[in-house]
């Protein structure tokens, strides 16, 4: 099972803070033990979002909004990319993880759709195409 786990982001994180040294040493060190397990795929910080944008889509109109976004407490600071046998193996991973922020912080962990929970609203023709998508991107 994949899960996505975010990192919800702060108003320091969005004010462009950047983690204290002891706190990338310490995520460093906990990464490190996420691939030693065979959990990690993928690992990112992501920068405010005022340097980002948004594109809202109705039918057919698109309208770009940039940023930077009011709710810090709904934006995403960083994530992992996770191949655990669980949702309670990520919950646990989740607990052994350092505060990526000082005080309050809050990690949200999702479950990834496999190609599986897909196809009941995929037909055949739909469903090889996704999988020889994912097959080219490396992925099952």
């Amino acid at each position: 099972m994949k899960f996505m786990v975010i990192v919800k982001a702060t108003k320091e994180s969005e004010a462009g803070v950047l983690p204290s040294n002891e706190l990338m040493e310490a995520m460093g060190k906990f990464n490190e033990e996420l691939i030693k397990a065979g959990v990690l795929l993928a690992a990112e910080g992501l920068q405010s979002s005022s340097k980002g944008a948004r594109v809202r889509i109705s039918n057919e109109a698109r309208t770009v909004v940039d940023g930077p976004f009011a709710e810090t407490k709904e934006l995403v600071a960083g994530f992992w990319l996770w191949q655990v046998s669980s949702k309670e193996e990520a919950i646990e991973w989740v607990k052994r993880c350092p505060p990526p922020h000082e005080g309050e912080c809050e990690i949200e962990i999702r479950q990834v759709f496999e190609i599986e929970d897909l196809s009941p609203a995929m037909s055949e023709r739909v469903r090889r195409k996704e999988e020889a998508m994912r097959a080219q991107i490396g992925q099952k």
